[in-house]
């Protein structure tokens, strides 16, 4: 569905260089901090802004080539774009039946009546998390093949984010068809994505499988003392502690079973993040 081959784009003070790749059926999270690059990679994606080299497709184009027909397969969510303040829901209706050449309709009033969206209250008056739901709602009503979300869940509460992660999962249910999300929740992508891209100063410092990030990594606690005397062949980083060391591991079980006295917990998205920018080479 997408494909980034070296993608960049240089700034005064920031380069990215980006490969990743979104298969169909599948839902891909791009992590990684603020600044790290994600919005400037859906941009190029959405041929928001022009690359500096590298290869960009969707739907296995160049973006450039992309016609409207390709481009009504794409559903898109934003956390800085809106729709007009002093419209109404109502009013926005005849606006992307005339934009998007598949617009379900009912399919978007029966999903406004379910997350309550007010047709007639004016949008510039609804919460941050109407305004989420209402956006998710047009990006998944016009036939959409291809999701492209950046930071959809940002400002939302737990109800709000349930709501919209149960819209996803409606979503993929219908037919062969990807998403790709970027999200500072890690839980929701934990429990959503099917394989996930690091990306940190505008460059992929990791990808992996969901299900082998959370069976198979790791992340150990030794003390001074144990890490003196640790096997760190299958470390990948190491940060330095008050009382001992963090490290992450993609051989959880190896260190398990070597080192019962040791701690060690399940790897997850956060202490991943924290240990690949902030942790050193063991």
């Amino acid at each position: 569905m997408i494909k980034l081959e070296h993608a960049e784009k240089h700034y005064k003070q920031f380069s990215l260089n980006c490969s990743l790749e979104v298969k169909a059926g599948q839902i891909t999270g791009l992590i990684g901090e603020n600044g790290a690059g994600k919005s400037t990679t859906f941009k190029l994606i959405l041929d928001l802004i022009h690359a500096d080299g590298g290869q960009i497709e969707v739907f296995g184009k160049p973006v450039y080539e992309l016609t409207k027909e390709d481009k009504a397969n794409m559903g898109v969510v934003l956390s800085d774009s809106g729709f007009g303040g002093y419209m109404t829901v109502k009013n926005l209706i005849p606006i992307l039946s005339a934009f998007y050449l598949n617009f379900d309709e009912d399919s978007f009033l029966k999903g406004c009546e379910k997350y309550r969206i007010p047709l007639n209250k004016k949008i510039k008056d609804f919460s941050t998390g109407m305004k989420t739901k209402l956006k998710m709602l047009v990006a998944v009503t016009h036939g959409a093949k291809l999701l492209i979300l950046d930071e959809p869940t940002a400002g939302l509460d737990v109800i709000v984010r349930d709501e919209f992660l149960e819209m996803l999962q409606d979503y993929m249910e219908k037919g062969e068809r990807s998403i790709l999300i970027s999200s500072h929740i890690s839980s929701d992508l934990e429990n959503l994505c099917d394989n996930f891209y690091m990306i940190h100063d505008g460059k992929i410092i990791m990808h992996e499988e969901t299900d082998v990030l959370l069976s198979e990594y790791g992340i150990l606690k030794p003390t001074i003392e144990q890490y003196q005397a640790l096997d760190k062949q299958y470390l990948i980083k190491v940060k330095e502690e008050a009382f001992g060391y963090r490290c992450l591991t993609n051989e959880r079980q190896y260190y398990m079973e070597n080192y019962p006295d040791m701690i060690i917990e399940k790897g997850n998205i956060d202490e991943m993040i924290l240990l690949m920018v902030r942790g050193k080479t063991a």
